[in-house]
């Protein structure tokens, strides 16, 4: 029991290591200027374009590293220091995201299976820690409860490792298409893919956070049978 949470701190003190070297990855390139002059809202307008998409509107949002795109309504939302900036963090952090846009326009298969889990997982996600609780204190009275909370956990992790290849894949799409329509120099693209990649490990440290705590629930499960 002891060495599961030790696991389980180290993983998150991993991920905290790395949200701060991304914060700082972030604000250092924020304030590399791209040569290119391009705003982060007309980096992903021109990508957009290149790629033969037009249906997707580029709009700014609230908040620090809260870019995304949106399948549903087909928008990039940027946040306002990449939607306004001409910066290299920018220009990276909007062809990542039209990168998941491309990927739409394409049915990137590991996309669309993402997405048809989004409803699954939000419904998991809001009463998984409930039931994993229950089922832990009415193991022995009731096990299956414990298991259909694993089970539920199990989607989540499935989601988490889904997230991988999608966000791997968005940040190439990218990053390829800055060095093919030169909106960076040499440098800037190692940069921006200095930025992207640490932004990517962030994905990697919460699946593995999820897997070791999916397998954390499961050595629960098989530990009260053996002792009944």
């Amino acid at each position: 029991m002891a060495g599961w949470f030790l696991l389980m701190i180290l993983v998150a003190g991993a991920g905290l290591l790395i949200s701060l070297q991304l914060r700082s990855k972030f604000n250092t390139y924020s304030k590399v200027p791209l040569q290119a002059g391009l705003t982060g809202k007309e980096v992903a307008e021109k990508m957009l374009h290149d790629n033969g998409i037009y249906d997707v509107q580029v709009i700014s949002v609230e908040g620090m590293l809260t870019d995304h795109y949106n399948p549903m309504n087909k928008t990039v939302n940027l946040s306002p220091d990449v939607y306004h900036g001409s910066s290299v963090a920018a220009a990276a952090v909007a062809a990542h995201e039209c990168g998941h846009a491309v990927q739409h326009a394409r049915a990137y298969s590991m996309l669309m299976l993402r997405s048809q889990l989004v409803p699954v997982v939000q419904f998991s996600a809001g009463i998984v820690n409930w039931i994993l609780l229950a089922g832990i204190l009415t193991f022995r009275f009731f096990p299956q409860l414990l298991l259909i909370g694993i089970i539920l956990f199990a989607v989540i992790t499935l989601f988490a490792l889904i997230t991988l290849p999608v966000e791997f894949d968005a940040s190439r799409r990218g990053l390829a298409w800055l060095t093919s329509a030169h909106i960076t120099t040499p440098a800037e693209y190692e940069k921006a893919r200095d930025a992207l990649w640490w932004a990517a490990m962030t994905y990697v440290v919460a699946a593995i956070n999820s897997l070791i705590t999916l397998f954390y629930y499961i050595s629960i499960f098989l530990g009260g049978r053996n002792r009944n």
